[in-house]
């Protein structure tokens, strides 16, 4: 997320992006970077229980820092931005990519 724009300018972007580019209900691809250190990857991964996803877990070379992808049928833009929301309301330290 660029440091000149608000949260709410990023979302409302990213949301008529996804509206342009895709059919809804379509495969959204989530990318994060989580510090190893803790219980997080598993927070990023009870965010997205239940609904089918496909979770990939990979450590960085030293281990500090795990990237998780997350591929999931998702209804519309509004539901991919609410869970970038809750992923960072509720894992600190997650970098969104």
């Amino acid at each position: 997320m660029s440091e000149s724009k608000s949260p709410e300018e990023f979302y409302a972007k990213l949301k008529k992006q996804l509206q342009d580019t895709a059919m809804w209900p379509s495969e959204y691809l989530y990318k994060f970077i989580v510090p190893t250190k803790g219980d997080k990857t598993n927070l990023v991964e009870e965010i997205f229980n239940n609904m089918g996803a496909v979770i990939e877990k990979k450590q960085s070379k030293k281990g500090k820092y795990t990237s998780v992808s997350i591929n999931v049928r998702m209804k519309n833009p509004d539901h991919v931005i609410e869970k970038y929301k809750e992923v960072a309301d509720k894992v600190e330290g997650v970098l969104s990519l």
